[in-house]
Parts: C-alpha cells; structure tokens; sequence
C-alpha cells in the first residue's frame, strides 16, 4: 500500500498545519529526557524526522516501506538537512541501528495497528526497549480505536490538494471485517483542470489496538510511567471522544 501511495502522501497530510499542531508536544515530551539521538519508527516519508533535525536533534528514521523511503531521503534533501534514513520494519530495529542508542523513539501516524497478531506488537514493543537507552522515552501516536470500534465509526474526513491546475480528492474509510481486523481504504481522486476524475484505491489491513491492551503490552515490555493523551497537544485522553490515543512511556532508568 504504502509504496504505491507514497507518490501522493505529502499532498494528502497537510504537514504545515499538522506540524504546527503536533511539534510542540513533542518537543515537550523529548525535553522531558532531555533527549539528543532520536527514533522516528515508521517515518514515511520523514516530515517529522526533518522538523527535528531543524532543531538540532541527531535523528534517525525507519520504515518498512521502500517508496517512503525514497520520499523521505528526497524531503531532508530539499529541506537541507541531514537524516539517517533506512528500510527497517517493526522487530528489527534494534539489530539495524544496534542496542541502547536511542534516548527517544517515536512511533507516529497510526503505525502500530498494522501489526495484526498480540504476537507481532509484543515482538515489536521488545524492539523498541531494546533501541532505548535507560530511562529513555516512547511516544506512540494512534487512532482512538475504542472509540471507532464502540461508534462503528467507518468514514474519515477527506482531505484535498491542489498544485496549479491539478487537483486531489483522498477519502478514507473502514471496512469492518468478520474476524475483528479493518482494512483500511484510501481512495485517490486526481483530474487536470475541469477533466474527468481519475480514480485509484490502496488499501492495508489493520488490528484495531484498544487503549487497555496497549497499555498492558507496554507494561509487559517493560515500560512504566505509561500517561495517555487524546491527541497529539496534550489534551486528556477520553475513550468515548478523543480523536486519538497517544501514550508517552519510559523505560526504567536501571533497565539493561
């Protein structure tokens, strides 16, 4: 999915806006370890990661997916800044960019869900604790899926774009499928000036995480000090409201 729709990804996020939002958290929460090397674990194509290096942080970024990748190598180009990009998915991260050397990981953009086994998250969140140093902090941002789940919530705001005399129409919805997993849809409209649209539709399966296994999985990785948030500002988390689910985490500062 992903190297398909990594073409047209950074006209779908609106990044300005999305930064100016979620930057400030951020940083708060990095302060908080006073953190220098940094993770971005799923980057795509590595907006976050840049912004960070914008102000100093030596970052490091990771996805599974080749085309973001390639996207994200060309983005810290243009933005004239330096980023350890490389093609490294979930459970193999500590034996790409070895053990302990991470005062920070962050895991943005509902990247989790797309692991869709307790087997495959558990393997992941050791992965993670294993790329931190002691005392070092996680940050997860993902979709309030106790929410989704208890409203049926299928459709998702559409997002537009448009460069000259093209124009861009991304609409996002859920199936619900019969063994408890989504798969999530992204329909692409594109036409030039007033021509006839142009359609194409990606799709992922994800696992719905809710808020209570999450929190459990992170606490049998090893993490503590595990706080929720209902976006990416900080706001209190509520299951029934809260557009997303976002956790900061740290491992012990004694942990190996």
């Amino acid at each position: 999915m992903y190297d398909t729709f990594s073409a047209d990804y950074d006209r779908f996020v609106d990044w300005q806006g999305r930064l100016s939002i979620e930057l400030p958290f951020t940083l708060e929460q990095l302060q908080t370890v006073r953190a220098k090397h940094v993770l971005d674990a799923a980057c795509g194509t590595g907006m976050h990661a840049i912004a960070l290096a914008k102000r100093g942080y030596l970052v490091t970024g990771s996805d599974l997916s080749s085309g973001m990748i390639e996207r994200a190598q060309a983005n810290a180009i243009s933005a004239k800044v330096k980023v350890n990009f490389k093609i490294a998915g979930f459970g193999t991260l500590a034996n790409t960019f070895g053990k302990g050397n991470f005062d920070a990981l962050l895991c943005l953009g509902n990247s989790l869900p797309h692991l869709l086994t307790p087997i495959a998250l558990a393997s992941a969140l050791a992965d993670f604790a294993m790329c931190l140093k002691p005392g070092g902090l996680l940050l997860i941002q993902n979709r309030n899926f106790d929410s989704v789940m208890t409203h049926h919530e299928r459709w998702m705001e559409p997002q537009s774009h448009q460069e000259g005399n093209a124009e861009w129409i991304f609409q996002r919805f859920y199936d619900f499928d019969p063994d408890g997993l989504l798969t999530f849809n992204i329909v692409t409209l594109k036409r030039e000036g007033l021509g006839s649209w142009d359609q194409r539709i990606v799709m992922s399966r994800l696992r719905p995480l809710l808020h209570s296994e999450l929190t459990t999985a992170l606490s049998t990785a090893g993490f503590e000090a595990i706080t929720s948030y209902g976006n990416m500002t900080g706001a209190i988390f509520d299951p029934e409201s809260s557009s997303n689910l976002v956790l900061s985490a740290r491992l012990p500062v004694s942990a190996k």
